[in-house]
C-alpha cells in the first residue's frame, strides 16, 4: 500500500485521541530531517480518552504491516496508511499527518 512515510515528529493517535509516539525510531534513514518509523518501532501512548473509565486505557502500539518495496536496515519503513494495534484495547493507531514528500510502496 502506498503512502507518505511515517517519521518521528509524525501525529499518531489512538483510536480514543491519545498521542502515540514513536519510542525508537530508525535514526540512519531520515525524511525531512526526521529518523523514519519502521515496522518494529515500539509506540508509546498517552492521554487515552478510555482514562478514567472502566477500561483499560491504550498504553502502546505496535505496527503489524509496512511498506513492501522500501526497508531501513532490512525492515519495511510504516506509511499513513499501515495497519496496528494499541495494547490492550486492540484499537488501531491513525496515522493524522506526516511529511508528504517521500512516498513509499
Amino acid at each position: 500500500m502506498p503512502g507518505p512515510i511515517v517519521h518521528q515528529n509524525a501525529v499518531v493517535l489512538c483510536s480514543h485521541g491519545g498521542t502515540a509516539t514513536a519510542v525508537a525510531p530508525f535514526p540512519r534513514v531520515t525524511v525531512g530531517g526526521m529518523p523514519v518509523v519502521v515496522l518494529t518501532t515500539p509506540m508509546a501512548v498517552a492521554g487515552c480518552g478510555l482514562s478514567g473509565s472502566g477500561s483499560p486505557p491504550c498504553a502502546t502500539g505496535q505496527w503489524l504491516v509496512g511498506a513492501t518495496r522500501v526497508l531501513a536496515g532490512g525492515v519495511p519503513v510504516v506509511v499513513a496508511g499501515s495497519a496496528s494495534l494499541a495494547a490492550p484495547t486492540g484499537a488501531p493507531l491513525v496515522v493524522v499527518s506526516t511529511q508528504t514528500r517521500v512516498n513509499a510502496t
